[in-house]
This record gives C-alpha cells, sequence and structure tokens, in this order.
C-alpha cells in the first residue's frame, strides 16, 4: 500500500480560542482537509498551538507602482502586507500614468505579477469612457471613481456606461468610490487660504464631513438610478455611515473604514502635524465613527497610501495626504481584541470573509476545505511598540508610532507558501486572483 505524501501540513493551530488544536491539510496551493491528526507531508509548520486566521485581504492599498516607486512598489509593498498578516492586496489607479486604459492596465498586471510576492487584483480608474469596456474585459476589482476630482456629469456618464456592461456581461463589477464633493472642498479651501489659516489643524475645516456626506448621497442615487453596485472607501464620518445604513435595504452597497479613521480623531494633528494628514482627513471626536458602530462597518481597508518624509513636511497645503497602515492594523485590532473591545469574530468578518464576498473571491476569506491555502498565524499575547523604521515598507513614518500592542502575525501563508515567518520576509510569486 502506497501511502500518499501531502504538500504542507500545519498541526497544532488553532481556528478559534474556544477549539482544541487542529491540523490544516494543504495541497497544491489549496485546504483540502482539517483533521486532529497530522498527516504525512512534506513540510509541517508547527503552530504552537498559537490562533490561525484565514489570509487577510486589503481591498484599497497604493503600490505607486508604476511611476512614484521611489515611495513604494508592488514588492516592496507586497512584502510589508506578508509582514502584517495580508495574502491579497487590491491596488489603486492612481499612479504614473493612470491604470485607466487597457494598455495601462495590462502593464501594471505584468508589474505585479513580476514583484508581488502575495496575491493581487488591481482597480481601474475612468478617463475616456470608451475604455471601459475594453478594460472591463481584463477583470478589474473594481471601477474607482475620485468625486473630489470630478463633476456631476462625469459621475452620470460612468455609472449608466459601467452598470450597461455589468448588465451584458452578467458580472457584477462594483464602482468604488471616494466620496468627498469637490465644489465643497474648493470652496472650503479658498476660504481658509484667504484668511491666512494654514496649519495642520485647519485642514479638516478644508475637507468638512459635509463634503464627505453629499456625495455619499449623491453617489447612492446614483447607484438607486442605474441598479450599480457601490463600495464607498475610508467613510470617515457617523453621518455618513447612517445615511449608507438606510440606503442597505434597497441598494447593492457596501463601506469601509481605515485604521486611522477608527483608532485616531483630528486631535492628533497637534502632535503629529501633516505626518496624520490624509484624505478625508481624521475627524472631531463628536463626527467619527466610533466601536459601538462597527457593526454598521462593512470591512478595513488600509489605504496604505506611503510617502517620503520630505513631502509628508511640506507646509499642509502642499504636504501628500496618506498613511502606510499594512503593517500596523492587525497588530491594533488584535490588542483591541485583548482589550475586550472587538471580537475575533468581528475581525476575520472585516479583514476575511467579507473582503472576499464583497469583491467576488470564491477561494478566499475563509478556512475550509477547498479554500486557497491562505492563512495567518497569530500570537495573541506577543507584545511589542510599534516602531516605523521596522517597516518592510518604503514609507518610515505613521501617527501610531509609539503605540504598545498585544497581538500579532508570526506567520503568513499564501497558497501554501509561507511568505513570512517571525518578521522575515520570504521570495514568492503572487498570482492575479480574476486570472
Amino acid at each position: 500500500m502506497v501511502s500518499i505524501m501531502i504538500d504542507v501540513c500545519i498541526k497544532n493551530c488553532k481556528i478559534s480560542p474556544e477549539t482544541s488544536s487542529c491540523c490544516i491539510h494543504i495541497d497544491h496551493g489549496q485546504i483540502i482537509d482539517i483533521t486532529k491528526t497530522p498527516a504525512k507531508a512534506g513540510k509541517v509548520i508547527n503552530a504552537k498551538n498559537n490562533l490561525i486566521l484565514p489570509g487577510l485581504i486589503d481591498v484599497h492599498v497604493h503600490f505607486r507602482d508604476p511611476g512614484l516607486k521611489y515611495k513604494e512598489n508592488f514588492r516592496t509593498g507586497s512584502q510589508a502586507a506578508a509582514n502584517g498578516g495580508f495574502t491579497t492586496i487590491m491596488d489603486m489607479p492612481n499612479t504614473i500614468p493612470p491604470t485607466n486604459t487597457s494598455k495601462d492596465f495590462k502593464k501594471k498586471l505584468k508589474i505585479a505579477s513580476k514583484r508581488s510576492i502575495i496575491d493581487y487584483a488591481l482597480h481601474a480608474g475612468i478617463s475616456n469612457l470608451e475604455e471601459v469596456k475594453k478594460i472591463a474585459e481584463l477583470k478589474p476589482a473594481s471601477f474607482k471613481i475620485f468625486m473630489d476630482m470630478v463633476d456631476g456629469g462625469f459621475m452620470m456618464g460612468a455609472f449608466h456606461k459601467i452598470s450597461k456592461i455589468s448588465k451584458k456581461s452578467n458580472r457584477d463589477i462594483p464602482i468604488t468610490l471616494h466620496a468627498e464633493n469637490k465644489e465643497i472642498i474648493n470652496h472650503c479651501t479658498e476660504e481658509l487660504k484667504n484668511k491666512g489659516n494654514n496649519s495642520p489643524e485647519d485642514y479638516v475645516q478644508a475637507r468638512p464631513s459635509l463634503a464627505e456626506e453629499v456625495a455619499v448621497s449623491q453617489a447612492l442615487a446614483l447607484s438607486h438610478h442605474y441598479n450599480q453596485k457601490i463600495h464607498f472607501c475610508h467613510i470617515s464620518t457617523i453621518k455618513s455611515l447612517e445615511i449608507i445604513r438606510r440606503s442597505k435595504t434597497f441598494l447593492n452597497v457596501s463601506s469601509e473604514i481605515t485604521p486611522h479613521h477608527l483608532f485616531l480623531d483630528s486631535s492628533e494633528f497637534k502632535k503629529w502635524g501633516n505626518m496624520a494628514k490624509t484624505n478625508p482627513p481624521l475627524r472631531k471626536l463628536s463626527e467619527k465613527i466610533i466601536w459601538n458602530d462597527l457593526n454598521q462597518i462593512d470591512l478595513i481597508g488600509t489605504d496604505h497610501a506611503p510617502h517620503t518624509l520630505q513631502e509628508k513636511e511640506k507646509d499642509v497645503w502642499n504636504a501628500s495626504p496618506g498613511i502606510p497602515n499594512l503593517e500596523v492594523v492587525l497588530k491594533l485590532l488584535l490588542t483591541s481584541y485583548n482589550n475586550r473591545k472587538i471580537s475575533l469574530d468581528s475581525v476575520k468578518r472585516l479583514l476575511c470573509e467579507n473582503p472576499a464576498k464583497i469583491f467576488n473571491l470564491k477561494n478566499k476569506g475563509f478556512i475550509k476545505k477547498g479554500m486557497d491555502a491562505d492563512l495567518v498565524i497569530i500570537d495573541i499575547n506577543k507584545k511589542g511598540t510599534m516602531k516605523s523604521d521596522e517597516f518592510h515598507s518604503k514609507a518610515h513614518y505613521t501617527p501610531f508610532e509609539g503605540i504598545n500592542y498585544q497581538g500579532q502575525a508570526v506567520m503568513t501563508i499564501c497558497r501554501g507558501n509561507v511568505v513570512m515567518e517571525n518578521g522575515e520576509v520570504l521570495e514568492n510569486k503572487g498570482n492575479h486572483v480574476y486570472s
């Protein structure tokens, strides 16, 4: 009788704190069984009774590749992601050139294929509406609209075109939205500049909560009219969230929150200045989404947006907005779990399950037979301090600098391949998740 050997067996792992240890059997990059006893395998990983989660999925990153590789690229960005427990990322289109033609979409796919050590997808931009159909054939994660840069006529045309393509192709292609109203931002910014208000704290007033709430309402109206699936990036105010919640009864709509909008508020500008500058900005405590509202949020997107220190140190109107978050978010959430602010089920919902469901990743987001073997082993008790100089990202700054944490990823596994072990990032070739 011939004994069959599988590729990988992870033994002594716990899928939840309440369950006993189990073994996950992996072959050809997929989970083929979950048992009490280990199988014969070419590689055996001892999880040492640590918890294991599905590999994290970040639907919102900016890897700056091509055109801005001095800030980040698919290699350094994916290494940062692996170090943070992520096995799949979705890159935004605002690179140089933007990913808004089929030609440039193909070029970026090729770049990601060569450089990314974890699985990836690309969001597409929109410029010429005739290009939308060509890009749709290449299977983008979504079409992204930056509402702070376009007018209502553009929005109407984009929604009309994409909804028609979705119906004809029988594929529900989402529109993802940076929801801030351009006219309100321009008006408020000009007023502040004329008054000579030039401190980092003034930036909150330049992009007020109303700008987000108006944009959210406009996008929901378009979604309703065209029967179009939409996803709101980085929702930052409780009123925006309430508007979205009311619409969920009759619209296919989802929303995300970033780590900085969840954990921080506008008072951080006094300590960090432009290092805390993002779009949309951090909100006042009276306006922001708090922990009790988290059950209304569908997922967490890091909005990993790296810049150089020189770019962040410019004056408030010229400093680049964005924070690198891939290597801090799981530590922050596990610390919150240890402080009894959030359950592990909620962590999985926000970073694994819902991202997979909303963006149609059929083989990811869950630990069960037949799924991709995307996994992250976490030491729930491991303590440390946030240090940006230890980041694998090219961006070495964070408004979470110096915060003590408890709980972190100690191993990240992408389709059965170890891509990070105890902070050391290993070689691997990521796949396009929609190919």
